[in-house]
């Protein structure tokens, strides 16, 4: 089964985004590594109404204009996984939550470093916020998309927040 894909320009550089019949299934970033988020044969339909209608609320999004998205989601990955970008999507706009955190909200206060693994394999970034994980020291940490992008996405939801 193939999926339909677009791409689209943003702030943060191109993004491709992916739909199946069920939702959206992946936001993938310009440099993404094909291993990140293992996806079936893509087919690029750019009048797709799901990836319009997504690509619209990102649109929204990058000029303060959105802060939820109501576009239907299709994860695929692990239980563990889900849990983990189950508890991104309960993130706060404009707030940020430490790997910690995300690991004690499902139940499983030691898997820190599994949460952290399922995070850099989220593969609906920006809407499924993994941008707003950080360390337990408030450091930014590694994203799929580059710290610079990590960097911005946070400035964009929290302009006071200081980043360095």
């Amino acid at each position: 089964m193939a999926y339909a894909c677009k791409t689209m320009a943003s702030p943060v550089g191109t993004l491709t985004l992916v739909a199946s019949d069920a939702g959206l299934v992946a936001i993938l970033w310009e440099n993404d590594d094909p291993r990140r988020v293992p996806l079936p044969e893509l087919v690029e339909e750019p009048d797709n109404a799901l990836l319009c209608e997504t690509q619209s609320q990102l649109g929204e999004y990058f000029t303060g204009g959105r802060t939820q998205f109501t576009v239907p989601l299709d994860f695929h990955g692990t239980d563990f996984q889900k849990s983990v970008w189950a508890a991104l999507l309960q993130i706060p706009f404009g707030e940020t939550r430490s790997y910690a955190e995300i690991a004690r909200a499902i139940g499983n206060p030691a898997a820190i470093r599994a949460v952290g693994a399922a995070n850099g394999r989220n593969p609906i970034s920006i809407i499924a916020p993994c941008h707003r994980v950080i360390g337990s020291n408030g450091a930014l940490t590694g994203f799929a998309g580059g710290l610079p992008a990590k960097q911005h996405l946070l400035a964009l939801e929290n302009p006071q927040r200081s980043l360095l």
